[in-house]
């Protein structure tokens, strides 16, 4: 009863964290007018589409709603927009500027704030590295910052945001098998909880990418074994664990797609590099979603028998 009553909040908690995953709120239309927003101000600033649209993304994840009357989910700091008389201060005379033609500065209009922001990337420069910095000044967070330069590769190879499209983490021609087991308690490392869903399945058996993201993590860990995780663009980062092998042209950084080969079932872990065989095969998958300031396991059951059903 408890393990329920505690796997019951973390998914509400969770689905109010990313509600791009669980309702139909942005719609292709929706996409349309961004990606056409986007555009326009990376022409008059000089910034890639890529990243405006990679910074609005991560703050569509972070709030619970875009605002009213928008379609772009981007809440300036009211000290970026109207400055602060303060030495040190990266926004001294603030950067709220008028970007639609009215001639009025409007801390609610779309083109006004995409124009703001883009301007005040642009005083840094416009190469990877001048942007990362600028985001690191404005939002003084290391994981926030790589968050958003992975959804901008991730956009880049794609070209567009409209990327829905979820896999399952096996292929459902194997023969697999799984419960929840979310919150159950482990004992290896000292008294814990089971932050993923295993799915039971033959050696060898290939894992999938159950998403688009960015691989952000490759390599042994004592608990988890051979494991792999990808960072997606909802902010979500995806747990792949206790791997016989990796794919070998995997590698950290790259981007990657639903159904993309990234690895095959084992049964590694609990112990140093190589041990195997503790326990039977199986791939344990995790997820854990950040919310710009804090980042929790939360239950992938629902959305791995939501996945396998839409795969089939």
């Amino acid at each position: 009863m408890l393990k329920l009553g505690l796997s019951m909040i973390i998914i509400l908690l969770s689905i109010s964290a990313f509600p791009s995953l669980t309702s139909s709120a942005s719609s292709e239309k929706d996409d349309v007018t961004r990606m056409s927003l986007y555009k326009k101000t990376a022409v008059v600033t000089g910034i890639p589409w890529t990243y405006l649209a990679a910074i609005d993304q991560y703050e569509r994840q972070i709030h619970d709603e875009i605002p009213k009357g928008r379609v772009t989910a981007f809440r300036p700091d009211p000290l970026f927009w109207n400055g602060i008389d303060a030495d040190p201060s990266f926004f001294p005379e603030g950067w709220g500027d008028n970007g639609d033609g009215n001639k009025k500065v409007d801390m609610t209009s779309d083109e006004d704030i995409l124009w703001s922001l883009g301007k005040y990337i642009q005083s840094y420069g416009t190469t990877e590295d001048d942007i990362r910095i600028a985001l690191w000044n404005y939002y003084k967070r290391d994981l926030t910052v790589q968050t958003i330069m992975n959804t901008a590769k991730v956009f880049n190879k794609f070209q567009t945001v409209s990327l829905k499209d979820r896999d399952f983490p096996v292929p459902l021609t194997a023969n697999f098998s799984y419960n929840n087991t979310w919150g159950d308690a482990r004992g290896f490392g000292g008294r814990r909880i089971h932050e993923g869903t295993d799915i039971f399945a033959n050696y060898g058996v290939p894992v999938q990418s159950t998403t688009y993201g960015v691989i952000e993590m490759k390599g042994w860990n004592k608990f988890g074994g051979w494991r792999i995780g990808i960072r997606d663009i909802y902010n979500i980062y995806h747990y792949y664990a206790h791997l016989s092998g990796f794919e070998d042209s995997k590698q950290v950084g790259d981007v990657v797609q639903p159904g993309d080969v990234i690895g095959s079932v084992g049964s590694t872990g609990y112990g140093p590099p190589g041990t195997s065989g503790k326990f039977p095969p199986h791939l344990h998958y995790g997820m854990y979603q950040d919310n710009g300031k804090n980042e929790w396991s939360f239950d992938p059951y629902p959305y791995l028998k939501r996945w396998q059903k839409q795969a089939g």
